[in-house]
Protein backbone atom coordinates (compact mmCIF):
# COMPACT_ATOMS: atom_id res chain seq x y z
CA UNK A 1 0.00 0.00 0.00
CA UNK A 2 1.48 3.51 -0.92
CA UNK A 3 1.87 5.86 1.75
CA UNK A 4 -0.94 8.77 1.64
CA UNK A 5 -0.19 12.25 0.79
CA UNK A 6 -2.09 13.72 3.94
CA UNK A 7 -2.97 12.68 7.01
CA UNK A 8 -5.79 14.26 6.62
CA UNK A 9 -8.11 16.03 3.89
CA UNK A 10 -10.33 18.71 4.94
CA UNK A 11 -13.16 19.66 2.02
CA UNK A 12 -14.67 22.98 2.78
CA UNK A 13 -13.48 26.36 4.33
CA UNK A 14 -16.35 28.09 6.15
CA UNK A 15 -16.03 28.25 9.86
CA UNK A 16 -16.39 24.32 10.63
CA UNK A 17 -13.57 23.29 7.71
CA UNK A 18 -11.44 26.35 9.14
CA UNK A 19 -11.67 25.14 12.75
CA UNK A 20 -10.64 21.97 11.68
CA UNK A 21 -8.34 22.51 9.81
CA UNK A 22 -6.86 24.53 12.69
CA UNK A 23 -6.84 22.26 15.06
CA UNK A 24 -5.34 19.61 12.48
CA UNK A 25 -2.68 21.99 12.08
CA UNK A 26 -2.07 23.09 15.85
CA UNK A 27 -2.14 19.14 16.07
CA UNK A 28 1.29 18.50 13.98
CA UNK A 29 -1.01 16.68 11.61
CA UNK A 30 0.00 16.81 7.60
CA UNK A 31 -3.74 18.88 6.44
CA UNK A 32 -4.85 20.11 3.28
CA UNK A 33 -7.96 21.90 3.25
CA UNK A 34 -9.95 22.22 -0.35
CA UNK A 35 -12.10 24.84 -0.99
CA UNK A 36 -14.24 25.37 -4.14
CA UNK A 37 -14.86 29.31 -3.73
CA UNK A 38 -13.79 31.78 -1.28
CA UNK A 39 -12.77 30.45 2.48
CA UNK A 40 -15.60 31.44 5.01
CA UNK A 41 -18.46 30.15 3.41
CA UNK A 42 -22.05 31.28 3.98
CA UNK A 43 -21.09 33.58 5.96
CA UNK A 44 -19.14 36.31 4.27
CA UNK A 45 -22.38 37.02 2.59
CA UNK A 46 -23.93 37.60 5.75
CA UNK A 47 -24.44 41.29 6.41
CA UNK A 48 -23.83 41.35 10.18
CA UNK A 49 -23.36 38.79 13.42
CA UNK A 50 -24.40 39.60 16.79
CA UNK A 51 -24.39 36.07 18.18
CA UNK A 52 -21.09 34.68 17.94
CA UNK A 53 -19.29 34.95 21.56
CA UNK A 54 -16.14 37.09 21.66
CA UNK A 55 -18.03 39.94 19.31
CA UNK A 56 -20.02 41.95 22.21
CA UNK A 57 -20.31 44.60 19.29
CA UNK A 58 -20.86 42.35 16.43
CA UNK A 59 -18.94 41.67 13.42
CA UNK A 60 -19.59 41.66 9.46
CA UNK A 61 -19.67 37.86 8.04
CA UNK A 62 -16.67 38.92 5.87
CA UNK A 63 -14.37 40.07 8.49
CA UNK A 64 -15.23 37.11 10.60
CA UNK A 65 -14.34 34.42 7.65
CA UNK A 66 -11.25 36.44 6.90
CA UNK A 67 -10.15 36.43 10.47
CA UNK A 68 -10.80 33.01 10.77
CA UNK A 69 -8.65 31.99 7.82
CA UNK A 70 -6.06 34.55 8.44
CA UNK A 71 -5.53 32.31 12.41
CA UNK A 72 -5.73 28.91 10.33
CA UNK A 73 -2.81 30.00 7.84
CA UNK A 74 -1.03 31.73 10.88
CA UNK A 75 -1.09 28.06 12.22
CA UNK A 76 0.32 26.34 9.44
CA UNK A 77 -2.64 25.07 7.52
CA UNK A 78 -2.52 24.69 3.50
CA UNK A 79 -5.25 25.75 1.68
CA UNK A 80 -5.86 25.20 -2.10
CA UNK A 81 -9.07 26.46 -4.41
CA UNK A 82 -9.91 23.35 -5.76
CA UNK A 83 -13.41 22.04 -6.16
CA UNK A 84 -13.84 18.12 -5.59
CA UNK A 85 -15.28 15.47 -8.29
CA UNK A 86 -15.58 12.51 -6.21
CA UNK A 87 -14.60 10.34 -3.54
CA UNK A 88 -12.85 6.56 -3.32
CA UNK A 89 -13.68 5.56 0.66
CA UNK A 90 -13.95 1.96 0.33
CA UNK A 91 -10.15 1.26 1.13
CA UNK A 92 -8.49 2.66 3.87
CA UNK A 93 -6.72 4.98 2.15
CA UNK A 94 -8.87 7.56 1.30
CA UNK A 95 -8.51 8.94 -2.37
CA UNK A 96 -9.69 12.98 -3.40
CA UNK A 97 -10.45 13.24 -6.97
CA UNK A 98 -10.48 16.70 -8.43
CA UNK A 99 -11.00 17.68 -12.13
CA UNK A 100 -7.17 16.41 -13.22
CA UNK A 101 -5.65 15.01 -9.93
CA UNK A 102 -6.23 13.04 -7.17
CA UNK A 103 -5.03 13.14 -3.37
CA UNK A 104 -5.04 10.50 -0.92
CA UNK A 105 -5.43 11.03 3.28
CA UNK A 106 -5.55 8.93 5.78
CA UNK A 107 -8.68 10.47 7.35
CA UNK A 108 -10.90 12.89 5.50
CA UNK A 109 -13.70 15.69 6.88
CA UNK A 110 -16.53 17.00 5.11
CA UNK A 111 -17.29 20.27 6.00
CA UNK A 112 -18.56 21.28 2.39
CA UNK A 113 -21.41 23.42 4.21
CA UNK A 114 -25.37 23.56 2.03
CA UNK A 115 -26.61 26.31 -0.21
CA UNK A 116 -29.85 27.87 -0.24
CA UNK A 117 -32.62 26.38 -1.89
CA UNK A 118 -34.99 27.13 -4.94
CA UNK A 119 -38.48 27.40 -5.64
CA UNK A 120 -38.17 26.56 -9.11
CA UNK A 121 -41.05 28.81 -10.16
CA UNK A 122 -38.94 30.38 -13.16
CA UNK A 123 -36.12 31.92 -10.96
CA UNK A 124 -33.20 30.56 -12.99
CA UNK A 125 -34.43 32.77 -16.24
CA UNK A 126 -34.02 35.85 -14.01
CA UNK A 127 -30.50 35.37 -12.15
CA UNK A 128 -28.42 38.19 -11.83
CA UNK A 129 -31.87 40.29 -12.98
CA UNK A 130 -33.63 40.80 -9.97
CA UNK A 131 -33.56 36.86 -8.05
CA UNK A 132 -31.00 37.00 -5.80
CA UNK A 133 -30.21 35.00 -2.23
CA UNK A 134 -28.07 37.20 -1.05
CA UNK A 135 -29.19 40.68 0.63
CA UNK A 136 -25.67 41.98 1.47
CA UNK A 137 -24.84 41.26 -1.94
CA UNK A 138 -27.53 42.73 -3.87
CA UNK A 139 -29.07 45.21 -1.36
CA UNK A 140 -27.53 48.33 -2.81
CA UNK A 141 -28.89 47.73 -6.54
CA UNK A 142 -32.45 47.96 -5.19
CA UNK A 143 -32.56 51.39 -3.42
CA UNK A 144 -35.04 52.77 -3.40
CA UNK A 145 -37.03 50.13 -5.23
CA UNK A 146 -39.91 47.62 -4.22
CA UNK A 147 -38.85 43.63 -4.02
CA UNK A 148 -40.25 40.32 -2.67
CA UNK A 149 -38.24 38.66 -0.28
CA UNK A 150 -39.65 35.25 0.81
CA UNK A 151 -39.21 32.81 3.74
CA UNK A 152 -40.03 33.37 7.77
CA UNK A 153 -36.83 31.65 9.27
CA UNK A 154 -34.17 33.71 10.46
CA UNK A 155 -31.82 34.69 7.30
CA UNK A 156 -35.08 35.51 5.72
CA UNK A 157 -36.01 38.30 8.52
CA UNK A 158 -32.61 39.30 9.28
CA UNK A 159 -32.06 39.69 5.52
CA UNK A 160 -35.15 41.42 4.94
CA UNK A 161 -34.52 43.78 7.93
CA UNK A 162 -30.84 44.20 6.24
CA UNK A 163 -32.81 44.91 2.65
CA UNK A 164 -34.66 47.71 4.48
CA UNK A 165 -31.89 50.12 4.84
CA UNK A 166 -31.76 50.20 0.68
CA UNK A 167 -35.63 49.21 -0.92
CA UNK A 168 -38.34 51.61 -0.80
CA UNK A 169 -40.71 48.80 0.25
CA UNK A 170 -40.34 44.90 0.68
CA UNK A 171 -43.26 42.52 0.81
CA UNK A 172 -42.68 39.17 2.92
CA UNK A 173 -44.18 36.33 1.64
CA UNK A 174 -44.05 33.41 4.06
CA UNK A 175 -46.33 29.99 3.60
CA UNK A 176 -47.54 30.35 7.07
CA UNK A 177 -49.20 32.82 9.39
CA UNK A 178 -46.62 33.06 11.61
CA UNK A 179 -42.63 33.29 11.64
CA UNK A 180 -40.09 30.82 12.82
CA UNK A 181 -37.57 33.54 13.22
CA UNK A 182 -35.83 34.43 16.82
CA UNK A 183 -38.38 36.99 18.35
CA UNK A 184 -35.62 39.23 18.36
CA UNK A 185 -35.46 38.95 15.07
CA UNK A 186 -39.08 39.27 14.56
CA UNK A 187 -39.36 42.47 16.84
CA UNK A 188 -37.04 44.09 14.14
CA UNK A 189 -38.92 42.95 10.95
CA UNK A 190 -42.38 44.27 12.80
CA UNK A 191 -41.00 47.31 13.86
CA UNK A 192 -39.74 48.39 10.24
CA UNK A 193 -42.58 50.42 8.62
CA UNK A 194 -40.79 49.34 4.99
CA UNK A 195 -41.87 45.74 5.54
CA UNK A 196 -45.02 44.73 4.62
CA UNK A 197 -45.93 41.09 5.57
CA UNK A 198 -47.89 38.59 3.25
CA UNK A 199 -49.20 35.58 5.37
CA UNK A 200 -50.20 32.33 4.32
CA UNK A 201 -49.18 32.70 0.36
CA UNK A 202 -46.68 31.32 -1.86
CA UNK A 203 -44.98 32.61 -4.63
CA UNK A 204 -45.91 30.65 -7.91
CA UNK A 205 -44.10 32.64 -10.85
CA UNK A 206 -42.65 35.53 -12.02
CA UNK A 207 -42.15 37.61 -15.24
CA UNK A 208 -40.72 40.68 -16.61
CA UNK A 209 -39.21 41.70 -20.08
CA UNK A 210 -34.93 42.62 -19.19
CA UNK A 211 -35.53 41.46 -15.35
CA UNK A 212 -38.13 40.94 -12.60
CA UNK A 213 -41.02 43.25 -12.71
CA UNK A 214 -43.88 41.17 -11.24
CA UNK A 215 -44.02 37.97 -8.64
CA UNK A 216 -47.52 36.45 -9.02
CA UNK A 217 -48.39 34.72 -5.37
CA UNK A 218 -51.05 32.34 -3.92
CA UNK A 219 -52.73 32.24 -0.76
CA UNK A 220 -53.02 28.65 0.39
CA UNK A 221 -55.75 28.74 2.33
CA UNK A 222 -58.16 30.75 0.14
CA UNK A 223 -56.62 29.69 -3.04
CA UNK A 224 -56.80 33.56 -4.18
CA UNK A 225 -53.87 34.62 -6.73
CA UNK A 226 -52.77 38.20 -7.21
CA UNK A 227 -49.62 39.95 -8.50
CA UNK A 228 -47.43 42.31 -6.90
CA UNK A 229 -45.37 44.73 -8.86
CA UNK A 230 -41.91 44.54 -8.33
CA UNK A 231 -38.29 45.03 -9.02
CA UNK A 232 -36.94 41.98 -7.57
CA UNK A 233 -37.24 38.89 -5.17
CA UNK A 234 -35.09 37.20 -2.91
CA UNK A 235 -35.58 33.77 -1.38
CA UNK A 236 -34.56 32.30 1.69
CA UNK A 237 -36.48 29.18 1.96
CA UNK A 238 -34.44 26.61 3.35
CA UNK A 239 -30.95 25.02 2.21
CA UNK A 240 -29.45 21.81 0.55
CA UNK A 241 -26.46 20.29 1.32
CA UNK A 242 -23.21 20.74 -1.16
CA UNK A 243 -23.33 17.08 -1.48
CA UNK A 244 -23.10 16.53 -5.25
CA UNK A 245 -19.57 14.83 -4.81
CA UNK A 246 -20.55 12.30 -2.43
CA UNK A 247 -22.46 10.04 -4.26
CA UNK A 248 -23.19 7.77 -2.14
CA UNK A 249 -20.12 7.15 -0.37
CA UNK A 250 -21.61 7.81 3.40
CA UNK A 251 -25.29 7.52 5.04
CA UNK A 252 -27.15 10.46 4.34
CA UNK A 253 -30.83 11.46 5.42
CA UNK A 254 -33.69 11.80 3.01
CA UNK A 255 -32.34 15.20 2.48
CA UNK A 256 -29.25 14.15 1.24
CA UNK A 257 -27.30 15.64 5.09
CA UNK A 258 -24.24 13.52 6.00
CA UNK A 259 -25.96 11.57 9.00
CA UNK A 260 -23.14 11.51 11.94
CA UNK A 261 -23.16 10.27 15.61
CA UNK A 262 -22.09 12.94 18.35
CA UNK A 263 -18.41 12.43 17.33
CA UNK A 264 -19.09 13.30 13.76
CA UNK A 265 -18.04 9.70 12.57
CA UNK A 266 -20.02 9.04 9.52
CA UNK A 267 -20.97 5.53 8.10
CA UNK A 268 -17.50 5.14 6.97
CA UNK A 269 -14.50 5.04 9.15
CA UNK A 270 -11.97 7.91 9.22
CA UNK A 271 -14.38 9.40 7.32
CA UNK A 272 -16.00 12.53 9.34
CA UNK A 273 -18.53 14.99 8.74
CA UNK A 274 -19.24 18.93 9.99
CA UNK A 275 -21.34 22.09 10.01
CA UNK A 276 -23.92 22.58 7.83
CA UNK A 277 -23.14 19.70 5.74
CA UNK A 278 -24.30 16.51 8.55
CA UNK A 279 -27.96 16.45 9.78
CA UNK A 280 -27.34 18.96 12.80
CA UNK A 281 -30.50 20.41 14.96
CA UNK A 282 -28.97 24.14 14.16
CA UNK A 283 -27.20 25.74 11.71
CA UNK A 284 -25.18 28.65 13.22
CA UNK A 285 -21.42 29.84 12.90
CA UNK A 286 -21.35 28.43 16.77
CA UNK A 287 -22.44 25.26 16.12
CA UNK A 288 -20.34 24.47 13.21
CA UNK A 289 -17.12 25.78 14.96
CA UNK A 290 -17.31 22.96 17.63
CA UNK A 291 -18.34 20.69 14.91
CA UNK A 292 -14.99 21.32 13.60
CA UNK A 293 -13.36 20.99 16.65
CA UNK A 294 -14.63 17.52 17.65
CA UNK A 295 -13.91 16.18 13.88
CA UNK A 296 -10.74 17.16 14.00
CA UNK A 297 -9.81 15.66 17.14
CA UNK A 298 -12.06 12.36 15.94
CA UNK A 299 -9.99 12.01 12.94
CA UNK A 300 -6.52 12.33 15.14
CA UNK A 301 -7.64 9.83 17.29
CA UNK A 302 -8.48 7.20 14.18
CA UNK A 303 -5.31 7.98 12.37
CA UNK A 304 -3.52 7.18 16.06
CA UNK A 305 -4.91 3.97 16.30
CA UNK A 306 -4.62 2.90 12.15
CA UNK A 307 -3.40 -0.45 11.83
CA UNK A 308 -3.60 -0.89 15.86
Amino acid sequence: MSTPEYDLIVIGAGPAGLTAGMYAARARMKVLLLEKAVPGGQIIVTDWIENYPGFPEGISGFDLGEKMKVQAENLGLEIKTAEVHSLELSEEIKTVHLKDSALTCKSLIIASGASPRKLNVGEDKFMGKGVSFCATCDAPFFKEKTVVAVGGGDTAVQEAVYLAKFAKKIYLVHRRDQLRAAKILQERAFANDKIEFVWDTVVTGMDGFFGVENVHVKNVKTEEEKTIAANGIFLWVGILPNNEFIKGTVETDDGGFIITDASMRTSVPGVFAAGDVRNTPLRQVSTAVGDGAIAALSAEHFIENMGS
